[in-house]
């Protein structure tokens, strides 16, 4: 199928093709009336609001509208230019041009101002989750037995979903030790988590991505056994390692992480030389039974 996808290097929409399995339709509204862009820099789907308003209201004039939304609702209005990301879209003339879109998150914090039936499933869903997740505030069990009722529904083994709950834990001691290193801002927490990639896996998120056949997926949620163990000691030994040394700001957390990542990294390539074979697979959740290298392996 072809997809539109910005550009972040060349700073333009272009129509790609991509396999219809590459796609999950899950994360976008399946409507062909809306308006969508992959952006490829942020791994996300971006619609466009003025599309999305006109499904959802039936407005003969959207624009309006919007401006009505937004007069009425002061803080979606407060928030507007941080919710908008203009992207070049096919616009009715056949032409690319700047067009006002929002990512998922901000969509759907667009819909909670929209007063329309249309749109009720999605403010009602929004609720579901939110007390879904003020339960797991209050008993962090319940997320645990969500996580491990969904990766089960996905056909994920026992043994693989009991490690991947472990990552879990040790990724938040990480994150944690990150910020009390005053590490805050969310571009220094991906750029850490692609550098500590890097240094154990030799490959960069996006590049493991790739080889995987994987866009906004958790990268995790897609790796073996093998791979999330050395993930894990990778953020094990950063996490140690960061709370022996006290690393202050972006550059001392920078230099510890990848001393933590070069542990797991010398483990990898150690074991591969006496496998004499790679062990960074292409297998991904598509197929979670091949992510459980003790099956495979037999």
């Amino acid at each position: 199928m072809n997809i539109y996808v910005y550009n972040e290097l060349k700073k333009k929409t272009e129509l790609m093709f991509v396999e219809n399995d590459e796609i999950d339709e899950n994360e976008i509204f399946s409507d062909d009336s809306i308006r969508k862009v992959w952006h490829s820099g942020l791994e996300e789907w971006y619609l466009s609001i003025l599309d999305v308003v006109k499904v959802l209201t039936d407005s003969s004039d959207p624009k309006q509208y919007i401006k009505k939304m937004r007069a009425r609702d002061k803080e979606l209005d407060s928030k507007w230019g941080t919710i908008c990301t203009p992207l070049q879209m096919l616009a009715p003339d056949g032409k690319m041009r700047k067009t006002q879109t929002a990512n998922i998150e901000g969509i759907l914090r667009i819909i909670q101002s929209i007063k329309s039936p249309k749109a009720e499933p999605f403010k009602a869903w929004l609720a579901k989750v939110g007390a879904e997740r003020l339960d797991e505030i209050a008993d962090p069990e319940k997320a645990m037995e969500r996580a491990v009722a969904t990766y089960k529904a996905k056909g994920y083994s026992d043994k693989w979903i009991s490690q991947r709950l472990r990552s879990i834990e040790i990724r938040k001691e990480l994150t944690d030790e990150w910020q009390n290193a005053g590490i805050n801002n969310p571009k220094d927490y991906a750029a850490l988590t692609n550098i500590l990639t890097m240094a154990w896996s030799g490959k960069s998120v996006q590049t493991y991505k790739e080889l995987k056949g994987l866009k906004k997926e958790n990268l995790r949620d897609n790796m073996t056994n093998t791979e999330l163990a050395l993930n894990l000691l990778a953020e094990v030994s950063t996490t140690e390692l960061s709370r022996m040394q006290r690393p202050s700001g972006y550059d001392e957390t920078k230099e510890v992480t990848i001393s933590g990542g070069e542990i797991a990294g010398n483990a990898r390539k150690e074991l591969e030389a006496k496998l004499g074979r790679t062990i960074i697979s292409s297998s991904n959740a598509t197929t979670p039974e091949l992510l459980d290298d003790a099956k495979n392996n037999k």
